[in-house]
């Protein structure tokens, strides 16, 4: 693989736009599984290293809840949908219009299947997005849901799914309920391509320098 340092404002540009489109598909089915209008917002796109990644959400040791899922076909790779416990919570219980949800109650097998179908949605939708920009046929596989430590969900998923180049895609992501914008949801989306897959998506995108 080329040098993924060679990345310029234009890759992140192209990047951003493509994450502005996936967040507003989403946004869509989410307000149709919701019956209720969810805007969402993409504020930062950055290239980062595996371990600025960890950092970027508190360090290896921060727990969070985490799906995550092998994105297949010619640009394979690894996708993870990170958010704090908490938020995660707080979305799952407008989901199933249950305020009193906690992971740790009787209601956490229909919880964990909310939060998949959230990681399934978004995922769905920037890969669409992704796949529409760059004509590259991609799909994703069944998601898998983990609480834990960021650094033994991260290190785990990838041991499982893939191997791993030393860069990932970051995506800042907030969802937030328009009647309600100050209690946005904000998560991170990660989207690591193995090492040849960068290329594959630039050169898919006419743009060189990788």
């Amino acid at each position: 693989m080329d040098d993924i340092r060679n990345l310029t404002g234009m890759h992140i540009d192209i990047l951003r736009e493509i994450g502005n489109i996936g967040a507003g598909n989403a946004a869509t089915a989410l307000s149709t599984l919701l019956n209720k209008k969810i805007e969402m917002a993409v504020p930062r796109v950055q290239i980062a290293t595996f371990a600025e990644m960890m950092e970027s959400i508190g360090g290896p040791e921060q727990v969070v809840a985490c799906v995550y899922l092998r994105i297949e076909g010619e640009a394979p790779g690894n996708m993870f949908f990170v958010l704090p416990p908490e938020q995660a919570e707080r979305f799952v219980r407008r989901m199933i219009g249950d305020d009193s949800f906690s992971f740790q109650g009787e209601a956490h097998e229909l919880g964990c299947s909310a939060l998949q179908e959230l990681g399934n949605i978004l995922a769905g939708s920037y890969l669409s997005a992704l796949a529409d920009f760059t004509r590259l046929n991609l799909h994703p596989s069944v998601p898998a849901l983990a609480i834990d430590m960021i650094g033994a969900v991260l290190s785990f998923g990838l041991l499982e799914l893939s191997r791993v180049g030393d860069y990932a895609i970051l995506i800042d992501t907030a969802i937030y309920d328009e009647r309600r914008p100050d209690e946005s949801i904000n998560g991170h989306f990660f989207l690591l391509p193995d090492p040849e897959s960068f290329s594959t998506i630039f050169r898919a995108l006419g743009v060189d320098g990788l």
